[in-house]
């Protein structure tokens, strides 16, 4: 076991003050109470000492021992035992089987003799059961044969209690309230003396050695075990913590916490009751005496009298930290609560696991370390300070006095060795990145955040951004150098970004877009500029930047326009500027009106036609360079149709003036039909282009939203155009009875039966002619329908109209009108459904005012 020094061995009474030369003479027992040392000798003699502490400046302690007076007591026997019961100023003496009571100042005996005789030992019960404060309880094993005798002792009588026989002769005795702990003959067990209840220990050969019995506390023994073990025992006779490791021949042992000493032939051997490892051995021969007194324990030999001194507990701890001894530090630690303040208790402890802490951290034990760290509370600050230069500049950071380690700086703690420190920052990073949001940080995130970015950058690490782009609190200007310093322009910028220097961003983004500085943290940044600017409010960057964004890719630079949010379009940007802008970039002047007409359907004529315009230019160039219909030209064709169908905004004549000497029949025809010169669109859309089904497509989308007479003039058109006279071509004879057979119910069937020519047979319209038939059949019998409908509800308005003129109506002139409450004065009145009545120009005042304030009658209002 590793040795801890707990105890220092301190001379209190030297040989020459007890006996001088007298060699017979040898001690037999020792009592202390406060100051008050006594000492019984094997001549009948009581000495008594005043015992002084005295601590050196170097904080040595030594005892100076007084000797007031010594007492014969005249039996020319051993003084066995000595007990103080500092309540009654008594001191109990066992000499000679008998217990006297003396005065503990003077040491002469009680006036009236009071004493208890037939005593082989004896023990005072520690927790009293009478409850009186000026009496004690004393338990002695008696001369008779396996009897226990329990005594209240006065200040100048004694009074028997109880006495009790035990199965075996007893040889010691410990007492806690009404229990007996007991060292038989072979065994030890545990007595309720006032239930007779007793409760087998375990076996022990009192023949062999010497049996131990202590009280060490509150219904708890010490007992010495077979094996040399010292065992603990409960008054319910279970053991609550683990033996301790004794060695065979123990004569004596005591409590002082946390430890348990021991005595034997040769040595004095302290261990601890928390984790029950032997922690010290201190070298006594000849030692016969071990006692604790209210915390103070005293040996003795024969001759002379010493006290261990216990080391304070902080300075064990201490000491065992110094030699990494981490375990043992926090037991003895946790341990030591008991003895010191609360408040005292909680700062040392904080303190000592922040250093255990920083024990394991050096041993790169990283979970635990974290573990102490985070219980002792510490001021990470503590932790970022061993690591050069990540702390900010601007820290008022002092580490802790006394330290709580002993590293300058980590590479000292890792003596250079570049593994262990990368596995020190990984271990910090972490950590780091677990305290920043809990109240460890409160008071210092910008110290936390600061330096998290710093190993971030570092190590090239993917979080570096994270934390860039969430609320964090980095010093800006020891932020911005690191980043420079480790080429991180990127990141730079968007921590300029964070701190509202966009500007500041932009220009460090562009130069790397623009190969000036090297940073390969994004290979998308030239799109990430534009979304940035595009969400950028600040107008001034927006258009610094445009040239730039549209130089770069026009149809892509032109989103800084059109994805900008719809509520910044509308309030800050005029449309007109960014045209003018755009003028130098077409592709980007199509995208963006595209997005004013199309997307924000804006309806202003000017953008409508420019979108149009611009089309038709677009389409005519191509067209002047191949003839062929390539998929750029069909697409143009395609955006022109729908624009010039959907749109009613753009200046009609003007395109059509553009067009006009061009292949673009099928665009001709769309402006002459919004122009309503359908005649024209439909001659171009049948002779010109010979493309029937779009002559077809052209009546139904330019009759959408119109009456049905409407689209049936624009059928009977195309009819017309179909069978005009000289067209005798067989397709145009074919169209027009696809026409009629797939279009019947847009037709009026008489019309077109004058229309058609005389050759034509009844085969060939059938379906024409019975869908005409159809629908003429079901529009009579909707008709009739609807007639029928309307005669049923003129019958039930007939009917309650007679109804109500078969009821006999009374007037008289009591009756009062219901609106101004007076009577009738003539026989002209409104009467209401729910037979109420009032004067004519009362009803006819009260229907105007309804009608002035929009207000709807209710029913009990209805004439």
């Amino acid at each position: 076991t590793m040795s801890v020094k707990a105890f220092k061995l301190v001379s209190a009474v030297e040989r020459e003050m007890l006996m001088g030369d007298k060699n017979y003479i040898n001690i037999e027992c020792i009592e202390c109470c406060g100051k008050n040392l006594y000492i019984g000798t094997n001549d009948c003699f009581i000495y008594h000492f005043l015992l002084d502490e005295k601590i050196s400046p170097a904080g040595k302690i030594t005892f100076a021992a007084t000797k007031q007076l010594h007492k014969y007591l005249g039996l020319k026997k051993p003084v066995s035992e000595l007990k103080a019961a500092s309540a009654l100023t008594r001191l109990l003496v066992l000499c000679d089987n008998t217990i006297t009571l003396v005065n503990m100042m003077n040491l002469e005996p009680v006036p009236t003799g009071a004493r208890i005789k037939g005593a082989v030992t004896f023990t005072l019960n520690e927790n009293p059961v009478s409850g009186d404060p000026f009496c004690v309880e004393v338990c002695i094993i008696s001369v008779k044969r396996r009897t226990i005798q329990l005594f209240m002792v006065f200040e100048d009588r004694v009074q028997i209690v109880k006495e009790v026989f035990t199965p075996e002769q007893p040889c010691a005795v410990a007492v806690d309230g009404y229990y007996l702990c007991l060292a038989l003959t072979t065994q030890y067990i545990i007595l309720n003396y006032n239930t007779g209840v007793s409760q087998d220990l375990f076996p022990y050969c009192s023949d062999e050695k010497r049996p131990i019995v202590k009280r060490i506390g509150r219904q708890e023994f010490l007992l010495a075990g077979p094996g040399g073990l010292g065992m603990f025992a409960t008054v319910d006779g279970i053991s609550q913590r683990a033996p301790v490791h004794w060695s065979e021949n123990v004569i004596g042992a005591a409590l002082c916490f946390p430890y348990v000493v021991a005595l034997d032939d040769e040595f004095i051997t302290v261990h601890s009751m928390l984790d029950q490892q032997q922690k010290q051995t201190l070298p006594f021969k000849e030692g016969h005496i071990l006692q604790d007194f209210e915390g103070k324990v005293i040996v003795a030999t024969n001759k002379g009298v010493y006290i261990l001194v216990p080391l304070p507990l902080e300075k064990q701890i201490q000491d065992l930290l110094a030699s990494h001894r981490v375990e043992e530090a926090l037991v003895l630690a946790k341990g030591a609560r008991r003895n010191i303040p609360k408040e005292k208790f909680q700062v040392m402890y904080k303190r000592i696991l922040q250093q255990a802490g920083f024990i394991q951290f050096a041993q790169l034990q990283f979970l635990e370390a974290k573990e102490l760290f985070r219980s002792g509370q510490l001021d990470v600050r503590e932790l970022i300070s061993l690591y050069p230069f990540l702390l900010p500049t601007s820290s008022s950071f002092i580490r802790s006095h006394p330290p709580l380690h002993e590293y300058a700086d980590l590479n000292q703690l890792t003596q250079g060795d570049q593994e262990k420190m990368t596995k020190c920052k990984r271990f910090l990073m972490s950590y780091l990145n677990e305290v920043r949001s809990t109240e460890v940080a409160n008071g210092y995130k910008e110290d936390i955040d600061t330096a998290l970015l710093k190993l971030y950058a570092e190590a090239n690490h993917e979080s570096l951004l994270d934390l860039l782009v969430s609320e964090n609190f980095c010093l800006l200007t020891d932020s911005a150098a690191w980043l420079e310093k480790h080429k991180k322009y990127f990141a730079l910028g968007l921590l300029y970004h964070y701190n509202g220097q966009d500007a500041a961003a932009l220009q460090l983004w562009v130069k790397i877009v623009d190969g000036d500085i090297q940073d390969s943290t994004r290979s998308d940044l030239y799109e990430y500029i534009v979304d940035f600017l595009t969400f950028c409010s600040d107008q001034d960057l927006v258009w610094k930047y445009s040239q730039w964004v549209l130089q770069k890719n026009e149809e892509v630079g032109v989103q800084i326009f059109t994805k900008r949010p719809l509520e910044e379009q509308e309030k800050n940007i005029n449309p007109d500027d960014i045209i003018s802008c755009l003028n130098k970039y077409p592709k980007a002047r199509v995208k963006y009106l595209e997005h004013l007409v199309l997307e924000r359907k804006i309806e202003k004529e000017k953008y409508h036609t420019h979108l149009a315009v611009l089309y038709l230019e677009a389409i005519l160039q191509l067209k002047s360079v191949t003839t062929d219909n390539c998929t750029e030209t069909t697409e143009l064709l395609f955006k022109l149709r729908s624009l010039l169908q959907k749109s009613d905004l753009y200046r009609i004549h003007f395109i059509l003036d553009k067009i006009q000497g061009t292949d673009l029949h099928m665009e001709s025809a769309i402006l002459y039909g919004k122009l309503e010169e359908h005649e024209k669109a439909l001659h171009i859309l049948v002779h010109e282009l010979k493309d029937f089904h779009a002559a077809e497509e052209y009546c139904i989308w330019n009759s959408e939203n119109r009456d049905v007479q409407y689209r049936q003039r624009l059928f009977h058109m195309l009819l017309s155009v179909y069978l005009s006279p000289g067209a005798s071509d067989c397709a145009l004879v074919t169209a027009a009875v696809d026409l009629l057979n797939n279009h019947a119910a847009e037709f009026d069937a008489a019309l077109v039966l004058q229309l058609v020519p005389d050759s034509w047979s009844v085969q060939l319209l059938s379906p024409f002619l019975t869908g005409a038939v159809r629908q003429s059949i079901h529009t009579k019998r909707m008709t009739q329908a609807a007639l029928g409908l309307a005669q049923a509800e003129n019958l039930i308005y007939k009917h309650e109209k007679v109804k109500q003129k078969g009821t006999p109506i009374l007037l008289s002139d009591k009756k009062v009108c219901q609106v101004c409450q007076n009577p009738f004065c003539e026989p002209v009145f409104v009467r209401y459904p729910n037979g109420g009545m009032v004067h004519s120009h009362c009803a006819a005042d009260r229907h105007l005012n309804s009608n002035v304030n929009h207000h709807s009658s209710s029913s009990s209002n209805q004439t």
